[in-house]
């Protein structure tokens, strides 16, 4: 028997690793939004940012735009002005079950991928050539937010209690 048949795949590992890390991040976002009253989620601290309820607003319409619409074929049509604009500041329970719903799509898509998957194109994404740019460039996406929504959430009083990570 060969030992290297019992062996991952690339494919796999990478697979493997970005489900990991979306759903590592996925718990971040619904820690930032969870660590805030639930009046202070739609609050802008500063004039010109943005809310934490509106950037879970953009990271759900990120996802289903670039993975479900372009990966998957979800058929999702995006508003990004909305997500930044939306008034109508829902409860941080339906806005974090969007956003949980877009995150499973996520992790369903790539767990759907093998090599070839991985290297086809992406589309008109420039300078991101293949699906795997393009699950890469979405993790770090998220993960800046995530960056956003740390301050956001000090700047509002509050603390995600998230010890330091690397």
């Amino acid at each position: 028997m060969d030992a290297s048949a019992s062996e991952p795949t690339l494919a796999t590992v990478v697979d493997d690793e970005f489900v990991r890390y979306f759903r590592h991040l996925a718990t971040r976002v619904e820690r930032a939004v969870r660590c805030l009253p639930r009046e202070k989620t739609w609050d802008k601290p500063f004039s010109f940012g943005n809310s934490v309820g509106h950037l879970v607003l953009h990271l759900t319409g990120n996802l289903n735009h670039f993975v479900g619409s372009i990966v998957a074929g979800t058929g999702y049509v995006r508003d990004r002005p909305q997500e930044f604009s939306d008034p109508r500041h829902e409860p941080a329970e339906a806005i974090l079950a969007r956003f949980h719903e877009a995150v499973e799509m996520t992790v369903k898509t790539i767990q759907a991928q093998d090599a070839s998957g991985l290297m086809s194109p992406a589309g008109a994404q420039m300078p991101i050539e293949t699906r795997f740019g393009l699950f890469l460039i979405c993790t770090a996406h998220l993960n800046n937010h995530i960056g956003q929504m740390s301050y956001l959430v000090q700047a509002l009083g509050h603390n995600t209690e998230e010890p330091p990570s690397w």
